[in-house]
């Protein structure tokens, strides 16, 4: 079973998650995919930095299988000689019959999600989406999703360049869920930008779809709400976030990207990678 934690508001004893890979969440995994230390991972009014042009990206995120919620129920501190319990903000240590802390970790277990990874208004999106492609490749330090505790699976980066990685989740990429007995499937999205009229509600694999949605106005349909995930700094001891609007909608595609679990679907990802050309068909 894989877990992954997405936290937004998690502080001291209770280590929430959120439903979906938060902002702060992806940027920090392609941070620590490069190699930018935490003393680095911030914004200042010098020179802009490479932590700073992973602002400029905007992420799409399609909800494969949402998972299950499991809370984790930890106790640190129990059982030790005093020396070698918690310390206290005094400086000293707690004492007998007070040395054990209760903390709660939320996961989703058995989520899969696929991600569009964009750059629309950096100077050079085609250099900033190589960098982040080539490091999540090879990355410096493992990658985890959200928390340490939770390495990723083996298929993790898809493709570094397609030409409209937007329009390929709702057409071309297949779902890691089973294949249902009619002929679409509801699924939904998530974005930290809006979706415009031509992405926002129902979806036919007949339309044409633009993956461009920088400026564009919300829909009606979509819900709007507000995250604190926008990373200023990953320092140790002064991480700072802003918040920012999260933009969700939902499609009805086509059944036949559903592709089920394990080999099925490990096919139908190579399928999609590497389409068969007239040349690869039997004479």
């Amino acid at each position: 079973m894989r877990c992954q934690s997405w936290g937004e508001h998690s502080s001291f004893n209770d280590r929430d998650t959120v439903a979906h890979p938060t902002r702060s969440g992806l940027i920090g995994l392609i941070a620590s995919a490069l190699g930018i230390p935490r003393h680095e991972a911030t914004s200042g009014d010098g020179p802009p930095t490479l932590f700073e042009s992973l602002g400029h990206l905007r992420f799409t995120v399609r909800h494969d299988r949402p998972g299950t919620r499991l809370r984790d129920f930890h106790t640190v501190g129990g059982g030790l000689p005093t020396h070698r319990t918690v310390p206290t903000a005094k400086g000293g240590r707690r004492g007998t019959g007070q040395a054990t802390i209760v903390s709660d970790r939320h996961y989703l277990a058995d989520a899969v999600f696929s991600v569009a990874v964009t750059a629309p208004s950096a100077p050079d999106p085609d250099h900033l989406l190589h960098q982040c492609a080539s490091a999540l490749a090879a990355p410096h330090w493992p990658p985890y999703l959200g928390r340490r505790s939770c390495p990723p699976g083996t298929v993790f980066l898809l493709a570094a360049r397609r030409d409209d990685p937007a329009a390929d989740l709702r057409t071309n990429l297949p779902l890691a869920r089973p294949r249902p007995t009619g002929h679409a499937v509801r699924v939904r999205f998530t974005s930290d930008t809006p979706f415009d009229d031509t992405t926002s509600g129902e979806t036919t694999s007949g339309e044409t779809l633009s993956g461009d949605t920088a400026g564009a106005v919300p829909s009606a349909r979509d819900a709007v709400t507000s995250l604190n995930d926008d990373p200023v700094r990953f320092t140790p001891q002064n991480r700072a976030y802003r918040t920012r609007p999260s933009y969700t909608t939902s499609h009805s595609l086509p059944a036949g990207l559903c592709a089920g679990y394990g080999p099925a679907y490990l096919d139908a990802l190579l399928a999609y990678l590497r389409p068969s050309t007239p040349q690869d068909e039997p004479a």
